[in-house]
């Protein structure tokens, strides 16, 4: 498509293309119940799934990374985690019809998140997007993740296409911090967990999209039947 909007499109994974909150929040309550602790509901959990492990153990046992405990406590994480990588996890409503469109008309599109590729990579497979996706750029892919540009610079390097010309979709501020950074045109999606300690309202992105259908109109998408 010689005139479509953008040459590619970047997605961050949790909390944008796929929601993951049900598996992660699982695997906190999880590790909680083992020690004979209340689960939390997912109203309280949601908001805190896109910061991955630290989110988790900063709502399920007041622990920041530096803390004493906190190394022990990730590791227990990470090994529940482990273990449900995929099992309620789906693509948000509207993303499959959007990422057809996207294959439909022969736009690339590829993943860009700081979860860690012992995760991305066995989850995209689950979700069966890994052939179909030109790019997965996890949070080790690069020496600095996300705000930093480096992994939206690699995933773009891997495709081969412009900064200028790439979309990045993200649901967090460190998203937009990370595209704006990389000198990309930046969407905030409003349907994802979004952190507890900012708006979406001032992240400054180009566009605050509300669900993945909005996506197809920004990227000035038809829809396909595929």
């Amino acid at each position: 498509m010689p005139h479509a909007r953008f040459e590619a499109v970047l997605f961050d994974l949790d909390g944008t293309l796929a929601d993951t909150a049900p598996d992660l929040n699982g695997a906190l309550n999880d590790l909680l119940a083992s020690e004979s602790r209340p689960a939390l509901p997912p109203a309280i959990l949601r908001p805190h799934t896109s910061s991955g492990t630290r989110g988790m153990l900063r709502v399920g046992f007041n622990l920041r990374p530096g803390d004493d405990n906190f190394p022990r406590r990730a590791a227990q994480f990470l090994a529940i985690y482990a273990q449900r990588l995929c099992r309620d996890t789906r693509l948000f409503a509207g993303m499959a019809t959007l990422l057809n469109a996207l294959d439909h008309a022969e736009i690339p599109w590829g993943v860009v998140t700081n979860k860690p590729a012992r995760f991305t990579e066995p989850l995209l497979d689950a979700l069966n997007l890994s052939t179909r996706a030109a790019c997965i750029v996890s949070g080790d892919s690069t020496h600095n993740p996300k705000p930093a540009p480096d992994p939206l610079l690699l995933g773009c390097k891997i495709i081969g296409c412009a900064t200028a010309r790439t979309l990045y979709v993200g649901d967090d501020l460190r998203d937009i911090r990370a595209a704006r950074a990389a000198t990309m045109p930046a969407a905030a999606a409003a349907w994802g967990y979004l952190g507890i300690d900012t708006r979406i309202e001032d992240w400054q992105a180009d566009w605050i999209v509300d669900s993945p259908n909005a996506l197809l109109a920004l990227c000035e998408l038809p829809l396909t039947q595929t």
